[in-house]
């Protein structure tokens, strides 16, 4: 079965950095887009950042733009996500999510904590 494991979360002062993993299996992890989610406490989820199959092409949340980095390493099924200069309003869990025939997949999220 299609199971996604995120980690990397943790709590971090803002202008910090952090790095989030999703490790993937149960799919042929090579041959579809990956995204990250994300949900703080009260507001809609939403994409932050999506890849495409090979890591060409990237889309990102125009808040997070400049500062976070979506990439793969399509040998490990890993999918990951570079956050740097973290603010208080990038506080949420943070999903990977992935789309195979029409059904949606997600993991259990890490906590991202951005805070003074």
């Amino acid at each position: 079965q299609v199971q996604l494991v995120e980690s990397g979360g943790g709590l971090v002062q803002p202008g910090g950095s952090l790095r989030l993993s999703c490790v993937a299996s149960g799919f042929t992890f090579s041959w579809y887009a990956l995204n990250w989610y994300r949900q703080a406490p009260g507001k809609e989820h939403e994409m932050v950042a999506q890849i495409s199959t090979t890591g060409a092409t990237t889309d990102y949340l125009d808040s997070v733009r400049g500062r976070f980095t979506v990439s793969r390493d399509n040998a490990k099924n890993t999918v990951f996500l570079q956050m740097n200069d973290l603010k208080p309003e990038d506080t949420a869990v943070y999903y990977c999510k992935v789309s195979i025939k029409g059904n949606w997949y997600w993991g259990q999220g890490t906590q991202v904590t951005v805070s003074s």
